[in-house]
Order: C-alpha cells, then structure tokens, then sequence
C-alpha cells in the first residue's frame, strides 16, 4: 500500500516519540511501516529519512544558543561523529542490507532490552562523574561515538548506544542525555545527507505534502519528547525502556513476523 497522509502523520509521530528515546526510531519506523502494510519504496525510504531531519531540527531549536556560545563543544561533537562516519563510510551497502531485516530489529529490540535493564541493575553512578556538558573530554567524546556506531544495526538505538556508553564512561545522567541529542544533529545530518543524495528520485506534488506533514509532525513531537526526557532522567532509570523494548519485540515475534 502506498503512502497517505494519516500514514505520514503517524509515522512522524513515531518518529519524533521513538528518535531520542533508548527504543530505536529506526525500529520502530520498519515496525510500523509493515503494521500501516505500507510498501517499501525508494520513497518511503525518502520520507523517513527527512522525517528525521524534523527531529534534528527540534534539537537545534532548543540548543542552539548553548551549541553556538561554545566552540569546544562543537568541536567534542566532530570527534564523537568520527567514528560514525568512518564505519558508515566504509560499509554504507552493508549497513543498508541490515535495514531490510525485520528479525534483526526485533532481535535487536529484545536483547537490548535485557542489556538496558542488566546495566541499570549493577551500574552504579560515582560522586567523581562529569556533571556538566562543558567538561566532557575529547578522548570520552571519541569514545561515546565508539559506542554510537552500535546503532547501525536497526533496532539498537543511537540514543540507547549513546546514552549507556556515556554513563559507562562516568558522565552524569542528564550530561550524556544531552550530549545524545546534540551529537544526533551532525551524525543525523550526516548520514540524511548521503541517503538522500544516493537515493535521488523525483518527488511530485502530493509527495512533497507527506515530506511536509511528517517533517512538522517529527519536529513538534520531538519538542516535546526531547523536554519530557530531560525531567524524566532526573529521578528514573531507563529500566522501564528495557521493559517496553523486550515487551514490544514480543509481540512482534509472536503475533506478526
């Protein structure tokens, strides 16, 4: 089935719900598409892709003062993207194939979910960890882009990838939160940009209306989300992410694949 606007609309609001939160919107994006029975076109592909470019816009919304005053920041976010990029670079094809696989980002979602909840369980936050976005270091940025190349496999999630490497690497909760969503801006912008020039293609009239209704849909959404994130890491784990994820692969498993 072909593309409508009902379905631009909710997939914008998967989007922007499931992009900054540690339960892959890329996942659910595969998972919803095949509940909406929608077919797997290059426009498709398209659409998802510029949806996610609504995400970042929210991003940049809410940060940008914070991004422009501070030129070392930009700087750590280049260095968290290296790592991204070169892998990305280098297996684009490959990366690409893992897409077309369901029962990875099931699998993915599942054991994720397990690992969420196991690492919650045993990490224990020390009184030395960073407390402020501003003293991450170069060398603990570079590595929480180790991590996020963890989420080229679809159902990972770059913000799960990030969020747990930067609490590993002893920074604070709502310090690696943020950091997520700003080093989504330039690897999203990224890896956007390639799909879109690599995947060409015309768009028509009623075309360019879905790009629109899900781009504004993912944007306001993600506002929200990205807001409702920062307060809810104040006094929770992401122990109940790990619950949604392994309940919603489940039932995926059981009921549709």
């Amino acid at each position: 089935m072909e593309l409508s606007f009902f379905d631009a609309f909710i997939l914008g609001i998967v989007e922007g719900i499931s992009e900054f939160l540690p339960i892959s919107s890329t996942g659910h994006l595969i998972l919803a598409s095949r509940l909406l029975n929608l077919s797997q076109t290059e426009f498709l592909k398209m659409f998802e892709v510029v949806i996610q470019l609504g995400a970042i816009l929210s991003v940049i919304v809410l940060y940008a003062r914070k991004i422009l005053h501070n030129p070392k920041l930009i700087k750590k976010l280049i260095v968290a993207m290296i790592p991204s990029l070169i892998i990305g670079g280098l297996f684009y094809s490959f990366i690409k194939k893992l897409f077309e696989s369901e029962e990875i980002v099931v699998g993915a979602l599942f054991f994720g979910g397990i690992l969420i909840i196991l690492f919650e369980i045993f990490h224990k936050e020390k009184k030395e960890a960073t407390e402020d976005i501003s003293q991450i270091s170069y060398k603990t940025a570079f590595f929480v882009g180790v991590f996020q190349v963890l989420s080229v496999i679809p159902g990972v999630s770059r913000s799960g990838a990030t969020i747990l490497g930067g609490l590993f690497l002893g920074l604070r909760r709502k310090v690696i939160v943020e950091f997520s969503f700003l080093l989504a801006v330039p690897t999203m912008l990224a890896a956007s940009t390639l799909d879109i020039v690599r995947s060409g293609g015309s768009v028509n009239t009623t075309q360019w209306g879905f790009l629109i209704v899900g781009f504004l849909t993912a944007f306001v959404v993600s506002l929200l989300t990205i807001k409702w994130l920062l307060r809810f890491v104040e006094t929770n784990t992401f122990i109940p992410f790990g619950i949604y994820r392994i309940g919603i692969a489940l039932l995926f498993f059981l009921f549709i694949l």
